[in-house]
């Protein structure tokens, strides 16, 4: 009964853990990096096709970005979420695909022109398909017993639609023990979802620690610091830009700016449009509306009561075409634009800082976490410019942040969170923060409040039954050339295909005879041209 950490430790994306209990193998969460990259993660310790499940806390890509991947090197087993982010998921890895798919035919362009090696996508949206064709949904609040030696229960945790905190209750001969992996605990007081529940007790919790250095301070007025930046913005005759995540932050800043339309709080402009320029955003904002009972808080459904839909008013405007989000920049007039990626890394959002970014008259507004290494990272950190399309950006627009916003509880909601349990766990572990921040959240949560700690790294391994570390790994900083080669080989894939194989030829095992030979024979064959 061991539990091995593989990603976000000591970073803040990339999430991933490994559990064996019995003779089960399981992935929970099995995210992308995003943003630079501090410390070497160590690899799943088995072929993907050897995982008998995987158990996802919640949609965004730095938790399920992974998965397709894992299914294209040979993962057959069930995917285990929330109704809402199996749909979720549906539309957000299809995207990520696309996007890679889009980014490796543009950089092949230039390869090819440069003589140089081509590149490969992680994955192509035809396995995301594949991935989620896997996904079995489950219900908040109702333990589900997977197998003899796992049982579930998902818990609302209010950081975006379907998100969840999974407690598992795993079972060895004798041995039984309960994990909590809290995914991400959302903020208190955020519009359209609810707040985030604790669970009743676990023998071990990890625990995110995103702000577990801050604190977010008093709730800021929303609808009133948006509405003074697009007073102030639109006097000057400019735009505001938005980078938004397409699902989650885009549906609470539609929720506030249909208050300011109604309100009529904008008077340097009132009658702007609002552009949508994300396809993905508009499939989320349908999936929210599909979500009303089991998702929304109670000032939410009140308000659909009345036949308000509080993500929709006049002057909101999608684009789903390219041609559409290229008619959006040539309208003159002032205008907010909501776009994807929230952290400027990929997506129309870097075609709007181009042409929105140098202008001293427009604002970018960040509303979300930046990671470190990120294009929104850097623009926040003061950069006079920014490289985007392979040209350099001068940073002249007004540069604000709309404070208290996060996703993600503070400090004290962390706190909180864990302290909402009827009995302390026997080990918290802390994990998803920026490097600093795991170590100094694990040792307050230990010096003020008497729980006892580990900040884990990458390939770090805990014996669940003895509660002992098994293996301490010492971390790796990655090297800026390690950065660039990531997942660009052709090499890679055929490693990955040599995984599956293996995979394959184990649940043949028992086979009949003759078919064993024929598969036997057929391998030897291919080994024998290449070996050559």
């Amino acid at each position: 009964m061991k539990l091995t950490f593989i990603g976000a430790d000591h970073e803040v994306t990339g999430s991933c853990h490994y559990i064996e209990v019995g003779n089960k193998k399981i992935l929970v969460d099995c995210g992308m990096e995003q943003g630079k990259d501090i410390y070497v993660n160590q690899d799943i310790p088995v072929p993907p096709g050897e995982l008998d499940y995987i158990f996802v806390t919640h949609a965004h890509i730095d938790h399920t970005g992974l998965i397709p991947l894992m299914v294209v090197r040979g993962f057959k087993g069930q995917i285990f979420a929330t109704k809402a982010t199996v749909d979720l998921c549906n539309i957000m890895l299809r995207d990520s695909a696309h996007i890679q798919e889009f980014e490796a035919e543009w950089k092949n362009r230039k390869a090819k022109r440069a003589a140089k090696e081509m590149y490969e996508p992680l994955y192509t949206v035809q396995d995301a398909i594949d991935a989620c064709s896997l996904m079995v949904p489950l219900e908040y609040d109702k333990e589900v017993k997977i197998c003899d030696e796992i049982s579930v229960k998902f818990v609302d945790v209010g950081h975006l639609l379907g998100s969840a905190c999974i407690k598992m209750t795993l079972t060895e001969g004798k041995v039984n023990k309960t994990i909590a992996f809290s995914g991400d605990v959302g903020n208190i007081n955020k519009p359209i979802i609810k707040d985030p529940a604790s669970i009743d007790e676990a023998d071990y919790v990890l625990i995110e620690s995103t702000y577990g250095d801050r604190l977010h301070g008093e709730r800021p007025d929303y609808v009133g610091n948006i509405a003074q930046i697009l007073n102030d913005t639109f006097a000057r005759g400019g735009n505001v830009v938005i980078p938004s995540f397409a699902v989650g932050r885009t549906q609470e800043m539609l929720y506030f700016l249909r208050i300011i339309k109604e309100e009529k709080r904008v008077t340097s402009y009132p009658d702007f449009d609002v552009y949508v320029d994300s396809p993905l955003a508009v499939e989320a904002t349908n999936i929210f509306n599909e979500h009303l009972s089991d998702c929304f808080d109670d000032e939410t459904k009140a308000m659909i009561e009345k036949g308000i839909n509080p993500l929709r008013f006049p002057g909101l405007k999608v684009s789903v075409t390219s041609n559409d989000s290229v008619a959006i920049n040539e309208d003159n007039r002032p205008k907010v634009i909501l776009s994807a990626s929230g952290m400027c890394e990929a997506g129309r959002i870097r075609h709007h800082l181009k042409h929105n970014l140098w202008k001293p008259e427009n604002t970018i507004l960040f509303v979300g976490y930046q990671a470190i290494g990120t294009t929104g990272r850097v623009i926040l950190d003061g950069a006079e410019t920014v490289k985007l399309f392979g040209e350099e950006i001068a940073v002249k627009a007004e540069i604000k942040t709309l404070k208290g916003v996060s996703g993600h509880a503070d400090q004290e909601g962390l706190i909180n969170w864990l302290k909402g349990m009827k009995k302390m766990p026997e080990k918290v572990f802390v994990v998803h923060g920026e490097d600093t921040v795991c170590d100094y959240f694990a040792q307050l949560l230990e010096n003020e409040y008497g729980y006892s700690t580990y900040a884990p790294f990458s390939g770090t391994t805990f014996d669940l039954a003895t509660g002992c570390i098994v293996e301490r790994v010492a971390p790796v900083r990655i090297q800026h050339a390690q950065q660039a080669r990531r997942h660009t080989g052709v090499y890679d894939k055929l490693v990955a295909a040599g995984q599956r194989l293996m995979a394959v030829i184990k649940r043949n095992e028992g086979g009949a005879n003759k078919d064993l030979a024929k598969f036997t024979n057929q391998i030897n064959a291919l080994c024998d041209k290449w070996d050559m």
